[in-house]
């Protein structure tokens, strides 16, 4: 949109966001009667935010000075806000100073280089964004004062009132519509409180744009009700975990879908083959970007259909990678290990990032995993997947093709990050719990 249109629509306000490394919304509010110097040469942040994490811990940043960045807006993306229709929302891409190139911070920058490669083929990618989340209230009778809200048994893929008692998923439905995110469906998954709603596949960058303002959005409309929605891997004991499932593929020009193959035995391509061989060859190193929580590691080691193995099947949900039954314009690779912690211009990077070496490089790929290959022998599984977070970050540094796709300054601080959100983890875990004390005290 324009500054007319936007003016015309009502609106006041310009919030400029960006993603941090965490996949968190940061950005500054402007008026839109005094937004043209921000547009035209946007406006500064402080760099060492893409270092804080989230108990307020900078990081990093004070070596350089605590430099600026700018975030420069992107009038395309211009969406009026659901919950405020005076302010609309727009994404911004972030550039170094004084240089004014792309900052090598920037996970949208990143997924841009990484599609920009792809164009340079003849390609486009396609992806689609599939998360769950569960809603959870406050109680004292939750693991750290929160737990599901309430919800009947074995209401999977329920819909209306009995999968949503109180409205609010319907509302986070009708708000992702108004907003311009495309949703196409909304269920009940399989947890107590679990809900997914899904959004429409499209071109990479705009694709993930609407699946990182969806990640806010509702986050902001749980907030608004009193309670939290949360995209953590495994955020209740003794229930499922929550995925974050991409859905990739590739177009020509002419949007024809370059997966599919109908006079190949399995209906797909040598490229597909490729890309499916690059995924497969880089599962260990995007380990740390599609699960970058200690918590994610519980999801990947207890969760039923959390995949364990680098792997791929025709419709094999226990697969890392699934070929869905699908063809013709509807063929796609849907790669399901990682969680709804990912930030969604980092799993869409490491994936696309995976399937573009291999595509370069004309990787084969590896026989598919049939049924429950947990049955099977061990060798046929595939290779293990990172079991911890400190694991998959060693891989993720290791893989130094997949960190050059990527960028290396991103991946540095990412990794600085991280670590030292492990380091945090580890000092906790060395702390006296009550099950200890429980355990050993009056017994010993």
């Amino acid at each position: 949109m324009t500054v007319k249109q936007l003016q015309a629509k009502g609106v006041r306000i310009l919030r400029l966001v960006y993603s941090d490394l965490y996949g968190v919304q940061r950005g500054k509010d402007v008026l839109l009667s005094r937004s043209a110097h921000a547009i035209s040469h946007g406006k500064p942040f402080v760099e060492a935010v893409m270092t804080i994490d989230h108990r307020h811990n900078i990081v990093s940043g004070d070596e350089a000075g605590f430099r600026d960045f700018i975030a420069v807006p992107d009038l395309k993306t211009a969406r009026i806000d659901p919950l405020d229709p005076t302010v609309a929302i727009v994404l911004c891409d972030l550039q170094s100073v004084p240089s004014h190139k792309p900052s090598g911070l920037d996970p949208r920058g990143a997924l841009k280089r990484i599609t920009a490669r792809y164009g340079a083929l003849g390609f486009t990618p396609i992806v689609a964004h599939e998360l769950e989340f569960y809603l959870l209230e406050r109680s004292d009778a939750g693991v750290g004062g929160l737990r599901p809200l309430p919800m009947r048994d074995s209401s999977v893929y329920t819909v209306g009132p009995l999968a949503d008692p109180t409205g609010i998923v319907r509302t986070m439905f009708d708000a992702c519509d108004a907003f311009g995110l495309e949703p196409i469906s909304m269920a009940q998954e399989y947890g107590h409180a679990q809900h997914e709603i899904n959004l429409t596949h499209g071109e990479a960058v705009s694709s993930t744009d609407r699946a990182f303002l969806f990640k806010s959005l509702v986050k902001q409309l749980a907030d608004k009700e009193g309670i939290v929605a949360t995209f953590m891997g495994m955020p209740v004991d003794d229930d499922e975990c929550s995925g974050y499932h991409l859905h990739a593929s590739l177009v020509n020009a002419a949007g024809k879908n370059l997966f599919d193959a109908p006079r190949a035995k399995d209906g797909l391509s040598e490229l597909a083959h490729h890309f499916i061989a690059g995924v497969m060859a880089h599962a260990p190193g995007i380990s740390g970007l599609l699960n970058p929580t200690v918590n994610s590691y519980k999801r990947i080691v207890n969760g039923g259909l959390a995949p364990k193995f680098a792997n791929w099947g025709h419709d094999n949900r226990l697969a890392m990678l699934r070929i869905g039954e699908e063809r013709g314009p509807a063929a796609r690779a849907e790669v399901r290990s990682g969680d709804g912690a990912a930030n969604p211009y980092l799993i869409s990077a490491a994936i696309l990032a995976a399937g573009l070496d291999g595509i370069e490089r004309k990787l084969k790929s590896p026989k598919p995993v049939v049924g429950n290959f947990y049955e099977g022998p061990e060798a046929a599984m595939g290779q293990p997947l990172p079991a911890s977070l400190g694991a998959a970050l060693d891989a993720l540094e290791a893989d130094t093709r997949l960190v050059k796709l990527i960028g290396p300054e991103l991946i540095e601080v990412f990794l600085r990050n991280k670590r030292y959100e492990l380091a945090r983890w580890e000092a906790h875990q060395n702390r006296l719990t009550a099950w200890e004390i429980e355990e050993y005290a009056e017994a010993l």
